[in-house]
């Protein structure tokens, strides 16, 4: 008989991005001799061709923050927060329970919310950053990305 999951709830795990998708990723991340304003364009190029590519969204995301844009950084990462919650909702996840670090295809959403806690911070929505901040607790329990004992202040730029 299989064990039963943590009060009921189970680990939502995502289905793996197609191969064309993460091998245009690696692509675009590898040709970092070209400059990062080239790797912007790469990514974006990305989005357009995948625009449910969860892992692009974060990095799209992660860039605009590196180039000193928090605010395309959020609404790169608020794209990737929200697919990825349709993705998640569409694979079974009900409103709680984990979404592991752990399970690689996972990450792209959990990026997203990553990154967009930070360019919350940046852009002064604290609130907003720290309720990203707890839900990544929630959804990553092995706390992956450092978060739990996190101040989000400490993110303001």
């Amino acid at each position: 008989m299989p064990e039963l999951p943590l009060h009921g709830v189970r680990e939502t795990l995502l289905d793996a991005e197609p191969a064309a998708s993460t091998e245009g990723l690696d692509e675009a991340l590898n040709a970092s001799d070209e400059g990062p304003l080239e790797l912007g364009r790469r990514l974006r190029r990305l989005v357009r061709k995948q625009p449910t590519f969860l892992e692009a969204w974060a990095h799209l995301g992660a860039w605009a923050l590196e180039e000193g844009d928090p605010v395309a950084a959020y609404a790169f990462a608020r794209t990737g927060y929200h697919r990825g919650l349709d993705r998640i909702r569409k694979a079974g996840w009900g409103g709680q329970g984990p979404v592991p670090w752990r399970h690689e295809p996972n990450r792209g959403f959990l990026r997203s919310v990553h990154v967009l806690m930070r360019a919350a911070a940046e852009i002064g929505e604290m609130n907003e950053a720290e309720r990203c901040r707890q839900f990544l607790t929630q959804l990553d329990p092995d706390d992956e990305l450092g978060v739990a004992d996190l101040e989000v202040a400490s993110l303001r730029g």
